[in-house]
């Protein structure tokens, strides 16, 4: 069992753009699916998005991983035919254009569904497929935006803050790869394929936890507490005689008090406030400052065993170099090396997850453009005589 993929035999076309739908594809494939990946001529944008190396995009590489790329223009009815038949033979299809440009392209769902009932069609828009704001452009920034993510993010003091990479795009690339698995399953029951409607701003409205329910019942708006949380303290990051970062955590009532008797304030365990989160969370300066005092007395690695020998959560603040050589990170082999045809041997994340028995894996790093053009085209009984009068008209 352990040389067959979960989802091997699946067939996924990639025909979004930048991050949700492209991540989401990529997360199929490291398990086994055969993802197509349609990039437009000029190439999706993540190839040219972030650092590159001799002119190689980087991000490419991880998020090109395990597909096969082909060239297609789909504005073109030469393409819009020879998507078709690629649709014809997959199980989903994901795409990520403004609401209609599909439709007006004769690929819209009832279009592609006449040839292939059983078609999934995964549709990862910024704002959905319907409502006054489906057509504006849509990206992860605006859903960090409107979520309300970046309204509680930050300094009490200071502005909102946006994270630096694309966290909205990367909830969605989960959430869209759960939904084409679910819409998969349902299909095993009724045989037929339906609609995935992805509005990348819902994900992260949803991870952000109780808000709604909080505001509709108590008129309570979260604000920015910085590193401190409104249910538990001490919760903080906090700097080590050497010059580190390091964060807590007390969620757990018990876990607060090994932390104050590590400190050497048992003291406060003691006191009525003590025994509830919230109330914790009101005496946060104090709480903050005898941790704090303990923790900048101590190197960071004595820091960390003291708390690992008390059984209190402790963790430091990583940078990608840290990451790149911590033990634990190393046993999980979380990072893996991927030989690159372009730029040699490259390291990136590995798969998400691990299955005892089906596990997936990281086959090939990102393509060039148009690699698998011959091979894909070719499944399709295309010639390379008619692949070349089809790319001096622009369709490949």
């Amino acid at each position: 069992m352990r040389d067959r993929k979960p989802l091997e035999g699946l067939r996924v076309i990639d025909a979004a753009n930048l991050f949700a739908g492209p991540l989401a594809a990529t997360i199929l494939g490291d398990f086994g699916a055969d993802v197509i990946k349609v990039e437009h001529p000029r190439g999706d944008p993540a190839r040219y998005h972030g650092y590159s190396k001799d002119g190689v995009g980087l991000w490419w590489k991880f998020l090109g991983r395990n597909k096969r790329c082909v060239t297609l223009n789909l504005s073109k009815p030469e393409g819009q035919k020879i998507f078709k038949r690629l649709a014809r033979d997959a199980d989903v299809v994901i795409e990520s254009f403004r609401p209609g440009t599909f439709e007006r392209w004769n690929l819209g769902y009832e279009e592609l569904k006449k040839e292939n009932p059983g078609l999934i069609l995964a549709r990862v828009t910024g704002f959905g497929q319907f409502g006054p704001y489906k057509n504006r452009p849509g990206f992860g920034t605006l859903a960090e935006s409107m979520s309300g993510f970046a309204y509680v993010t930050g300094q009490p003091d200071g502005p909102p803050t946006l994270p630096p990479f694309g966290l909205a795009d990367g909830i969605a690339a989960l959430a869209t790869a759960v939904a084409i698995l679910t819409a998969l399953r349902a299909r095993d029951v009724t045989g037929e394929g339906q609609v995935v409607d992805l509005a990348i701003i819902e994900p992260i409205f949803t991870i952000l936890g109780p808000q709604p329910t909080v505001y509709d019942q108590l008129g309570i708006v979260q604000k920015r507490s910085g590193n401190r949380s409104v249910n538990n303290a001490p919760r903080n990051i906090y700097k080590t005689k050497d010059g580190h970062w390091v964060a807590i955590s007390t969620s757990a009532q018990n876990i607060a008090e090994r932390v104050m008797r590590l400190v050497g304030h048992p003291e406060y365990i003691d006191e009525p406030w003590f025994q509830k989160g919230s109330e914790r969370a009101k005496h946060a300066d104090e709480l903050d400052e005898v941790v704090g005092s303990w923790i900048s007395e101590r190197t960071r690695e004595e820091v960390i065993k003291a708390f690992e020998e008390a059984g209190a959560a402790v963790a430091p603040i990583y940078s990608i170099a840290d990451i790149m050589q911590d033990p634990q990170y190393k046993a999980l082999q979380s990072i893996i090396t991927v030989d690159d045809p372009e730029l040699g041997p490259i390291k990136m994340q590995n798969v998400l997850f691990r299955l005892s028995e089906t596990p997936g894996d990281v086959r090939w790093s990102g393509p060039r453009l148009g690699e698998h053009n011959e091979e894909v085209y070719g499944e399709l009984g295309l010639g390379r005589d008619e692949l070349e009068e089809l790319s001096g008209k622009g369709v490949v």
